[in-house]
């Protein structure tokens, strides 16, 4: 499972860096904490959830870069299979908050998933997308995405992060068409 976001502290709390938060609830449910992995591109920690591991992971490179990471830790964990990749991210086309489950498709302008096809040479990964929303008025899409959401915003996409998490356990337990059905089908 990896969770998108820029690194350092200027981008910390934006609203791109949303899926990273997801991946740390995981880790802290879990009691484990993300270290930086050799050779991957990113910080990982691998826990045991129903005698299945899991590998969380932030990649350490900037969003526009995350295949890297993503290519280096397929291929380590999952034979390089896509299918068994669950990527979190923000969202522009969901409203702040709203979590969605999704398998393949397209990537709706997220540079982030752009990079991700291009070095898995695929799009059958698994997605928990959550919402940002879109910029207001004519602002651009990146500057809506690299800043800080406001404090109302910020509630409703920490209650996100959190059944972001959840999606993902429910993707393990169950499988996608359980989690999407249980995580689609709200308002």
């Amino acid at each position: 499972m990896v969770g998108l976001a820029n690194p350092g502290a200027e981008y910390a709390g934006t609203r791109h860096n949303f899926g990273a938060e997801a991946v740390r609830v995981l880790a802290a449910r879990y009691g484990a904490r993300l270290k930086p992995e050799k050779g991957t591109s990113a910080a990982t920690a691998l826990v045991r959830r129903g005698g299945h591991a899991l590998v969380l992971a932030v990649p350490q490179t900037y969003m526009n870069d995350s295949g890297v990471a993503v290519r280096a830790l397929a291929r380590r964990y999952v034979a390089g299979e896509a299918a068994r990749v669950v990527v979190v991210h923000d969202e522009l086309d969901l409203e702040p908050g709203i979590v969605r489950v999704k398998e393949g498709g397209g990537i709706a302008g997220h540079n982030g998933l752009r990079s991700i096809e291009q070095h898995l040479h695929s799009r059958d990964f698994l997605r928990v997308r959550i919402g940002i929303g879109k910029p207001p008025g004519r602002s651009e899409g990146v500057d809506h995405v690299l800043r800080r959401p406001g404090a109302r915003e910020r509630q409703l996409l920490e209650v996100a992060v959190e059944e972001a998490a959840d999606a993902v356990e429910e993707l393990l337990a169950a499988g996608p068409a359980a989690a999407m059905n249980r995580f689609n089908t709200r308002s």
